[in-house]
């Protein structure tokens, strides 16, 4: 397989759980949310709306909403992402988009030498970080992503096996190699 930045990112790319102390700039911050924003979605209704949150107190309170607190009270940045049901037009798709927006803006924390993590237990207080946020009604929780700097870089990962996952070929054959 030729590689090539994209693919080297897709396939590198690990959930970051602990970070260091140091700070995320304004500049790749900028970056991040710039990447989620280009996501594709259905009718470009981008129906994702972030809330940005580095302030220790807020962040402490989110931790609390979840039993992966400590991921979220050592990010240097917490990033809660929501749909804007006013902004979407079809909610499956609108959900589909959200997914391709925070991926992009995993990937892109990844090429910056950043750690980012995708935080969705915490959806089972979503009513609560929807509150503490003070979102307006039409907002709905999809996720909190953190960020920061990895304390450590060796994760691992396996996948399952291509077979595993390919059904059937265009004719309706069982996939081979």
């Amino acid at each position: 397989m030729e590689s090539n930045a994209v693919l080297e990112a897709i396939l590198r790319r690990r959930t970051i759980r602990h970070y260091t102390s140091r700070e995320v700039g304004e500049e790749p911050l900028l970056s991040i949310l710039e990447a989620g924003r280009w996501a594709p979605s259905g009718k470009n209704g981008q129906p994702w709306r972030f809330i940005v949150v580095r302030e220790e107190k807020t962040k402490e309170a989110l931790s609390r909403l979840t039993r992966y607190g400590s991921i979220i009270a050592q990010a240097s940045v917490v990033i809660a992402v929501f749909l804007d049901a006013g902004a979407g037009y079809d909610r499956v798709k609108d959900l589909q988009a959200i997914g391709a927006c925070m991926e992009n803006m995993l990937l892109a924390a990844h090429s910056l030498g950043l750690g980012a993590s995708w935080q969705g237990e915490i959806l089972n207080q979503a009513g609560e970080v929807e509150k503490l946020l003070g979102v307006p009604a039409a907002f709905e929780l999809m996720a909190i992503l953190t960020l920061g700097y990895p304390a450590r870089t060796d994760q691992t990962s396996s996948r399952k096996e291509i077979e595993d996952l390919v059904c059937l070929d265009r004719f309706g054959n069982p996939l081979s190699r």
